[in-house]
């Protein structure tokens, strides 16, 4: 039968009555599409909340994709068309679902991950645990979003006849093919376990304080791979992610984010301590970097020059605050010193015997 159905009292060719009905799943499709993403702005509006926003920056256009292409699949049923158009549309209807789908669960995670950035600020003084749980949760991510990826393609690839007899084939060789590709990929199994093994055990965690190929400097990102260490000046320094599991490194934040800062200086014997005592908590007392933990002063050494070593001790609630309490200490105690006790600073003693005096 040649038509079906008429149109203004004209007969309707079969291949434009497949058009309209696949044009009409669209259009539903675009429709549903539209009034669910208006919901989600009236929701968006109602309730502010993180997750709302994240759903519809995320989501609205791979959904908004998703759903046509979703009816236009079920509205082959409804067509009649030859076995030589029909399979080839299946099959790209298939692949671009597929694809489409994949893309819409990785959004999901990157909507899961904006809520948990949400919860776990690391904006906090105290941000340990927060620190853990982006740490494990930019892993994770990463590790499903790469599997996603991967069984996306393998979906694909048997979804074609002859991938499949290629892959039936192969199977014999998967033995000796394991072993090789084992030898081969050594180093990054070897990254991609130790990657596991921080992740959940984390000697490191992002935006830890490090001391690390003698750079200081913060956790920036941790891959599958690599870590990226931000340092003090805007450098990034690159380490393969088994550096951290194969060699020393200082953490300076692995319990907490409090630190002590240390400011030592050289003095001649002669300087009063009690002095030093009372204006360093002057000091400390007008600094907003100091938490009220600790301030002590106390002479930790005497050198062969004839100096001794005074150590100013003091805390502060981040790495960073301790470094700008330092320097400021530093500077302060100097300029008191020059002001006070200038004949304390450190001197070169040169003795004459009383044999060079008679001459």
């Amino acid at each position: 039968m040649q038509y079906l159905d008429h149109l203004f009292g004209s007969p309707i060719p079969l291949f434009l009555k497949n058009i309209i009905i696949g044009l009409l799943a669209v259009l539903l499709g675009i429709f549903i599409k539209f009034v669910i993403h208006k919901i989600f702005i009236l929701l968006s509006r109602w309730w502010d909340f993180i997750f709302i926003k994240s759903i519809i920056r995320h989501l609205r256009y791979p959904v908004g994709v998703f759903i046509p292409l979703l009816l236009l699949n079920f509205s082959l049923s409804l067509m009649e068309m030859p076995l030589v158009y029909r399979i080839p549309l299946e099959k790209v209807l298939e692949i671009a679902l597929t694809i489409t789908f994949a893309l819409i669960l990785v959004r999901t995670i990157n909507v899961l991950e904006d809520y948990f950035y949400f919860k776990y600020d690391l904006n906090k003084e105290n941000n340990l645990k927060e620190r853990k749980i982006r740490t494990q949760l930019q892993f994770v991510r990463k590790f499903i979003v790469s599997l996603i990826i991967l069984i996306t393609a393998a979906i694909i690839l048997l979804s074609f006849e002859s991938m499949r007899k290629i892959g039936a084939g192969l199977l014999t060789g998967v033995g000796i093919g394991g072993i090789i590709i084992g030898f081969a990929a050594q180093k990054s199994l070897g990254n991609l376990l130790a990657g596991f093994q921080i992740a959940f055990t984390q000697p490191i965690r992002i935006d830890d304080v490090l001391i690390v190929e003698g750079e200081w400097g913060k956790v920036e990102e941790i891959t599958l791979t690599y870590v990226v260490v931000n340092i003090w000046d805007q450098r990034r320094l690159i380490l393969p992610i088994t550096y951290f599991i194969e060699k020393p490194f200082q953490n300076w934040t692995r319990v907490s984010a409090d630190l002590l800062g240390t400011v030592f200086l050289y003095l001649d014997y002669t300087i009063p301590i009690e002095p030093m005592r009372a204006e360093l908590t002057r000091l400390l007392n007008s600094s907003p970097f100091w938490d009220k933990r600790v301030n002590v002063v106390q002479v930790t050494d005497s050198t062969k020059d004839g100096t001794i070593e005074v150590r100013f001790l003091m805390s502060a609630a981040s790495s960073s605050k301790a470094f700008d309490l330092r320097c400021y200490v530093r500077e302060k105690m100097i300029a008191f010193i020059q002001a006070n006790y200038p004949e304390s600073l450190p001197r070169k003693r040169l003795e004459i015997s009383d044999k060079l005096e008679q001459i």
